[in-house]
């Protein structure tokens, strides 16, 4: 039989309390733009997706060289410059193959961007003014991206869109 008044019950209970409490107190205390590094944004997305286009925010940036990264500084769509965090801003699962993709950043920074994927690396700087963006046929799979800024330790927001050209 359970004494609720008993030293050992109420400091447990309050134990329990504070296990709830602390997690709470310790996302407050994180900085948004530490938080946004930290975590990956993962879409999973197959052809006719809604809305289209998809939209998500980000925080651009890292004190890693862009070509360091993804080991070329060169590509087919672009040079692979600036810098960026060493994880990935989001990862994208494609579950079929895609006709027409556009993968874009639009940001009031210059900006620039990296896609590690099934087939290769695609990077690009310039595709719409200073934003970045690549586009065509995709194959199915898991896709890394990163957005990088031309200055080490820069954090500008940033919206990634992904559209599909449907016929």
């Amino acid at each position: 039989m359970f004494n609720l008044n008993s030293r050992g019950l109420q400091a447990r209970v309050r134990l329990l309390a504070w296990s709830a409490i602390v997690p709470i107190l310790l996302v407050a205390i994180v900085p948004t733009s530490a938080q946004s590094n930290q975590d990956l944004e993962k879409i999973t997305i197959g052809p006719r997706f809604s809305p289209n286009p998809l939209e998500v925010q980000g925080v651009a940036g890292g004190n890693t060289p862009l070509k360091d990264i993804v080991n070329r500084s060169k590509t087919p769509t672009g040079d692979c410059a600036g810098y960026a965090n060493t994880k990935p801003n989001h990862t994208v699962e494609l579950t079929e193959f895609f006709d027409s993709l556009s993968i874009l950043i639009q940001s009031s920074e210059d900006t620039a961007l990296a896609i590690q994927g099934p087939g290769g690396v695609w990077c690009n700087d310039d595709y719409q003014g200073k934003n970045p963006g690549v586009v065509g046929q995709w194959l199915p799979g898991t896709y890394k991206i990163w957005v990088s800024t031309y200055a080490p330790n820069r954090s500008p927001a940033y919206t990634l869109q992904i559209v599909e050209k449907r016929q």
